[in-house]
């Protein structure tokens, strides 16, 4: 019998706090005093996690008309204006200044579509990402779209599941639902994809170890549509084909070290992913056994007990036992590091 949906509490509105405040009104000044048309979004994960009442601090913005680059140097030749003479008196500090101009860092990937540059800019001590709306098209042998400029719309059906294609639109201080669903979904507790689940997970098959994990993480169920479309042997195949293990391995270090281990890695098991994620040279000797997948979850199983068990136990600096604590935050990076570097093998 298939699990019901969790009913999530989803606020009705963000709620900032004083210093996203602060970064964004600094923002608006930037678009005012240059008179540009600029909508300012906050993207993806941020959202999410203010809707649901969890702090982020993980800020990606998104621009519609210019790339992210050009919006840091706007940034900056608008604290430049500040740095001298009546400035010094104003209530932001000109070490703040300083610091918005200094650390400024822009990524590009020479071998991808140019749309794909992120600029990296210090802001009240938060690094904050822009980068332009996109829409992405795909060749068949690779995850790595090329990117052009998008609107909001296609910037959203692009991204990999529902409740991560929100966004926060700093201009109009509201939330964003393009596609319709991604609301909803949040608070019902689902795990959908955008667009038609085989073509997402086609185009870019790390979405569904993506899935997985964000199911896990908040225990929303996986959509009927999206469990047929992972487990099939296109997806499967494409996993094994376009996926680099350093990459596959992130996503599982993620999965461990996240609240519920357990249960993403039975997602694998279910979805018949186990032996594309975790692969294991042609000839094996003993023999593994056809019950391999189950038998590696009831160890994970067991070593996720022992977190719990042992939870009040801590370790000295040189990791030995002491003693009974209340504090278990010395022994579940470790054992959590041991059950991760187990799963990662092959």
């Amino acid at each position: 019998m298939a699990s019901s949906p969790p009913s999530v509490q989803v606020r009705d509105s963000i709620d900032l706090t004083p210093k996203e405040t602060q970064i964004f009104q600094k923002l608006l000044q930037v678009v005012r005093h240059f008179s540009l048309r600029t909508q300012l979004r906050v993207a993806g994960g941020w959202v999410r996690d203010k809707l649901l009442g969890k702090e982020c601090y993980d800020i990606d913005i998104a621009l519609d008309d210019m790339l992210g680059r050009e919006f840091c140097e706007k940034i900056n030749d608008y604290l430049s204006c500040y740095r001298g003479g009546k400035a010094r008196n104003r209530c932001y500090s000109m070490i703040i200044l300083a610091d918005y101009a200094i650390d400024s860092q822009f990524f590009s990937n020479p071998d991808q579509s140019k749309h794909l540059e992120t600029a990296r800019m210090r802001l009240f001590d938060e690094w904050i990402d822009f980068v332009n709306l996109r829409s992405e098209d795909y060749s068949e042998n690779s995850r790595i779209p090329t990117m052009r400029f998008g609107t909001a719309k296609e910037d959203a059906y692009r991204r990999d599941l529902t409740i991560n294609s929100l966004f926060y639109n700093i201009n109009t201080s509201s939330v964003e639902d393009f596609t319709g669903r991604g609301i909803e979904d949040l608070k019902s507790g689902k795990i959908v994809t955008p667009l038609p689940p085989k073509d997402t997970f086609l185009d870019d098959p790390l979405r569904v170890l993506r899935a997985i994990r964000f199911g896990a993480r908040f225990g929303f169920i996986l959509d009927e549509e999206l469990k047929l479309a992972a487990g099939c042997d296109d997806v499967r195949a494409a996993i094994a084909d376009k996926i680099s293990r350093e990459r596959i391995g992130h996503e599982i270090d993620l999965m461990i070290s996240g609240n519920e281990p357990v249960k993403a890695m039975t997602y694998i098991c279910d979805l018949l992913l186990f032996s594309v994620v975790f692969s294991l040279p042609p000839i094996v000797k003993p023999a593994i056994s056809e019950e391999c997948d189950r038998l590696c979850i009831g160890y994970i199983d067991a070593g996720w007990n022992l977190i719990q068990l042992i939870g009040s136990s801590t370790f000295n600096k040189n990791y030995r036992f002491t003693g009974w604590t209340d504090d278990r935050t010395a022994v579940e990076p470790m054992v959590k590091s041991r059950l991760s570097r187990w799963s990662n093998r092959g």
